[in-house]
């Protein structure tokens, strides 16, 4: 913008634009006070050694499954289960993350099919770092370096997910996922059936009691994720993976990338 710039106590400059539209060149110093202050409006300029860059966020929650990573993970198990089982599993979990049932109806019975072995998640954990989202990693870091709390939401096993997210930088206390049991054998013994995110408005109730800083986004593609916005400031639905037409329609915005989503939270 063509504009006037002075000093300003703050170590950095003022700078004053004509409107909103096309910047106008000014060649002289605008007098104070201004005769016509409508049309003028300030602009202020730090240095960037005294603020970080700033996000308009100041936590971001993200889902994991099909949103951080490009796999469903109780449906990625299925397929070791054989086409009868895998199918079956992957309708029960699009009809619950289209929000036409709702998650605590099947969770169980999913993990009851499956029945997934230690060695069985051991090898989805390699699954999910395999199935990383493009370009995950560098938002996250960026918006960690803009002050951002990013947490991780999750339906999903904890076992399973957290080696990616420690990878990512994630502390343990900032996944919140599914606990699997297991019996001495290594084979599957069930599930801490207490946990709120094995029910469908479970997501909403952690994040409310995570207490994270506001104003909060959450990231998510599906009706569990969705639930979470009367808990934050936004929602966005990600589609980088699945659109879930349901999901889109609630949301506030909608990134297909995590480079829209770097866009979205950063000015």
């Amino acid at each position: 913008m063509g504009n006037w710039k002075g000093g300003n106590p703050y170590g950095g400059n003022w700078e004053w634009g004509v409107g909103v539209g096309t910047a106008l060149p000014l060649p002289f110093p605008l007098p104070l006070p201004l005769p016509f202050p409508a049309l003028v409006f300030p602009h202020f300029s730090f240095p960037t050694s005294h603020f970080p860059d700033v996000s308009r966020y100041r936590s971001l929650i993200l889902d994991v499954d099909s949103t951080l990573c490009g796999i469903e993970g109780v449906d990625w198990l299925a397929r070791r289960r054989g086409p009868d089982v895998a199918r079956r599993i992957a309708e029960t979990t699009d009809r619950a993350m289209s929000g036409e049932i709702p998650v605590e109806a099947v969770y169980g019975e999913r993990l009851a099919l499956v029945l997934p072995s230690r060695r069985d998640v051991s090898d989805l954990a390699q699954a999910y770092r395999d199935a990383l989202a493009p370009g995950a990693a560098d938002t996250i870091h960026a918006l960690r370096a803009a002050g951002v709390r990013v947490v991780l939401v999750s339906g999903g096993l904890r076992q399973a997910i957290l080696p990616v997210a420690l990878e990512l930088g994630f502390a343990e206390g900032d996944l919140h996922a599914v606990d699997v049991r297991w019996h001495e054998s290594g084979e599957y013994a069930g599930f801490d059936g207490t946990s709120p995110l094995t029910t469908q408005h479970g997501k909403l109730d952690v994040v409310r009691s995570a207490a994270l800083p506001e104003p909060a986004l959450a990231v998510g593609d599906g009706a569990t994720d969705l639930a979470m916005r009367p808990a934050v400031a936004a929602f966005a639905a990600f589609t980088g993976f699945v659109r879930r037409d349901t999901v889109v329609l609630g949301a506030d915005y909608v990134c297909g990338s995590f480079g829209d989503l770097l866009a979205l939270a950063m000015p």
